[in-house]
């Protein structure tokens, strides 16, 4: 009798996960499920994705990165540039304005794109494996204390209302101590250089580049000097339509051209479990498949920078582009967050609607501007 119930208990138990399973199967799918399903239009070569970490160096890991795309583009092979020689010589040209200017002037870790190609001109370029600018038995950048170390010495110089002449060899030295002196040569490949010779050894001429944005409050296919607070060294861009802007782009990735793009992510909208970043319509209610979409027009845009919605808090380099199953414009773009636990390997999908309205300004090689675009800049 015993043996009869335990049978029955077992048939029943059988019956009971038979029917319930194939429906907990469903749920755990569907919540699986990705909303998006991309499919790449044009993918131009990058180098490996890298960790910008405890830093706020990302307008330096995307141009660079950015100019990494251009000498594979050139022929000129693959290079890991060091980003930490750019911080290492940015932060002495920060200083001093910051003193100039009694303290109402912005220091700190953030930058643009036209800072990296100001310090390639001005002292060069080296190798990562030359200059990591990391601390011995670090493998995370981590510039934290650097920054708040310079920011407390800059400040006690403010506050005694006069300039002493050593406070430069004071920030130089910090720099020294957290990221390592540069070295006056290096041999690379078999060859010595310095950072200047190694620089003009890329055949990089930064004059070919040029950052464009696209607002309201100044007139377009003019140039002005962009109102962000990380633009410290008063770098001028060029205003252009916002159809113009995204044209470029199209037309630059369709013709082997990267894009280092400045922009909001910190906002709504930028998923960084999922991957992606979106501008969905106000009342989508949907929760499978492709989110429906703001229309950003040329006056939303222009009211997010002005309602201080967009700010220039986050630069990546924007590789190529896809669409999603319901035919959206993707930009598939590079982000200098590592790649542990990222859905796409490091890279992010910016829906061309996000783009549109979160975009601060781009950089692009001139020629990758169409020639009507060009002409009435004057380029």
């Amino acid at each position: 009798m015993n043996f009869a119930k335990t049978i029955y208990t077992l048939l029943f138990l059988f019956m009971f996960f038979v029917q319930i399973h194939p429906q907990d199967t469903t749920k755990s799918e569907t919540s699986k499920k990705d909303r998006h399903t991309f499919t790449m239009i044009y993918d131009i070569g990058a180098t490996s994705v890298k960790n910008q970490a405890k830093t706020g160096t990302c307008w330096d890991f995307a141009t660079q990165s950015f100019l990494e795309s251009e000498l594979m583009r050139m022929g000129k092979g693959e290079y890991n540039l060091s980003e930490m020689f750019n911080v290492r010589y940015t932060y002495p040209l920060k200083a001093e304005r910051y003193v100039r200017y009694h303290g109402k002037y912005q220091f700190g870790e953030g930058g643009q794109a036209h800072d990296v190609l100001k310090i390639f001109d001005t002292y060069g370029a080296v190798p990562n494996s030359v200059y990591p600018g990391l601390e011995p038995g670090d493998s995370l950048y981590d510039n934290t204390e650097m920054d708040a170390v310079l920011k407390s010495v800059l400040e006690t110089i403010v506050s005694r209302n006069r300039i002493t002449p050593h406070y430069i060899d004071i920030v130089n030295a910090i720099c020294d101590i957290y990221l390592g002196k540069v070295p006056e040569k290096f041999v690379y490949k078999g060859k010595e250089y310095t950072p200047k010779s190694f620089a003009q050894s890329l055949g990089i001429n930064t004059k070919d580049y040029v950052e464009i944005t696209s607002f309201t409050h100044h007139p377009f296919y003019s140039k002005f000097v962009l109102e962000v607070p990380d633009n410290w060294e008063e770098g001028e861009y060029y205003n252009v339509p916002l159809n113009d802007l995204i044209e470029i782009m199209n037309k630059a990735l369709k013709n082997g051209f990267t894009v280092a793009w400045d922009g909001a992510v910190g906002k709504n909208n930028f998923y960084r479990k999922e991957g992606y970043a979106v501008v969905p319509l106000a009342g989508d209610t949907s929760k499978t498949g492709p989110e429906i979409e703001e229309n950003v027009t040329q006056e939303l845009r222009q009211k997010a920078f002005d309602d201080y919605s967009n700010t220039d808090d986050h630069l990546m380099h924007i590789t190529g582009m896809a669409k999603d199953q319901a035919g959206t414009i993707f930009y598939y773009t590079k982000n200098s967050w590592g790649t542990k636990d990222k859905k796409y390997d490091g890279y992010w999908y910016l829906s061309e609607p996000f783009v549109k309205l979160r975009t601060i300004a781009i950089l692009v090689h001139k020629d990758a501007i169409p020639k009507d675009i060009r002409e009435k800049l004057g380029i």
